[in-house]
């Protein structure tokens, strides 16, 4: 198998995204079009497959991944599910708080401009409910906050949901997850991934790392390669250091994606769920006191993704999707 001419797959994405994509989208974001696309390809960063078996015979299986369509675009909402409307008091608007510096969920676009898949979600939750909305930007780390203390309605940014959010308040079911995936070298990707495939073998992880727990824990048998970060842990796979890296599936689709993988490397093996490692998924966060306004935002996420909006966004920002199929870099 050879690997995909880079150059030509870089200006079909360009040019598929603009024109086909992303100008379906918010007319905020259509009018920017090519610049969105060019941004993506160059900084590019998940039902029905099934998660792969890691675990050893006679482990705890890890959590089955919702069900993802073989393109890579998730479904975290069953289409036979009944889900009842809630209404909105007239006249109300919402503040959808965000932060600009979470590429590709939410960061600035051109002019800062808000934008992000995150974002774009937002206001299409708005278009559907017909509500009013404002997009603001805050630093991250003081959004929750905000929240709390009535300077926003929603906060519209990679917050995953753990027990403590949850007490503190109102979220809605996930609309994105963080898969943990293994990538290898494209000249000796291993065709299987099961911990008696990968016994022996050097898997590249960051060092103390929910990731580098799983890792234990499901292959036993595999030889860690600890790095103190990600940066150093993709270079030793690039030369050879580690026969395989194990991280977060966002971070590394946006690295296969850029120029400084060097197109060596191509997802192997599934996408990983588990709630315990990885939380819980990304939703929309609104204070305890809002229940009401979250199940309405469900409901219309529920809508966005039955009519098909919810996967041309998704690939308005993911054109190499974290859920990507393995092997999907070669030809």
């Amino acid at each position: 198998m050879t690997k995909c001419n880079s150059k030509s797959l870089f200006r079909r994405w360009v040019v598929y995204f603009s024109k086909t994509v992303i100008s379906r989208l918010h007319p905020g974001v259509a009018r920017i079009a090519p610049i969105l696309a060019l941004g993506l390809a160059l900084f590019v960063f998940p039902h029905s497959l099934s998660a792969a078996q890691a675990q050893p015979e006679g482990a705890a299986p890890a959590p089955l991944p919702p069900a993802f369509t073989a393109t890579g675009i998730p479904g975290f909402w069953d289409p036979r599910a009944r889900v009842e409307p809630v209404d909105i008091p007239s006249g109300r608007s919402l503040r959808i708080l965000t932060s600009d510096d979470f590429p590709p969920l939410h960061f600035g676009g051109p002019d800062a401009v808000p934008t992000g898949f995150s974002v774009e979600l937002a206001r299409l939750v708005c278009e559907t409910l017909q509500v009013p909305c404002t997009i603001q930007v805050r630093s991250f780390s003081t959004l929750l906050d905000a929240l709390e203390s009535g300077e926003g309605d929603v906060v519209a940014a990679a917050f995953a949901g753990n027990p403590r959010l949850h007490e503190r308040f109102a979220v809605t079911l996930p609309y994105f997850r963080f898969p943990a995936r293994f990538i290898a070298r494209a000249e000796d990707a291993p065709v299987a991934i099961t911990a008696a495939d990968l016994a022996n073998r050097r898997i590249g992880v960051v060092s103390q790392t929910a990731h580098a727990a799983w890792l234990e824990r499901y292959f036993p048998d595999a030889v860690p390669v600890p790095a103190p970060n990600a940066a150093i842990a993709r270079s030793d796979l690039q030369r050879g250091a580690s026969d395989l890296l194990f991280g977060d599936g966002l971070s590394l689709a946006l690295w296969l994606g850029g120029r400084a993988s060097q197109e060596c490397c191509v997802f192997v093996g599934e996408p990983y769920f588990d709630d315990r490692y990885f939380g819980e998924g990304i939703g929309f966060v609104m204070r305890d006191e809002d229940a009401r306004l979250a199940r309405a935002f469900d409901h219309a996420l529920h809508r966005i993704w039955e009519d098909g909006a919810y996967a041309r966004t998704w690939l308005a920002f993911f054109p190499i999707s974290p859920l990507e199929p393995a092997r999907a870099f070669l030809r």
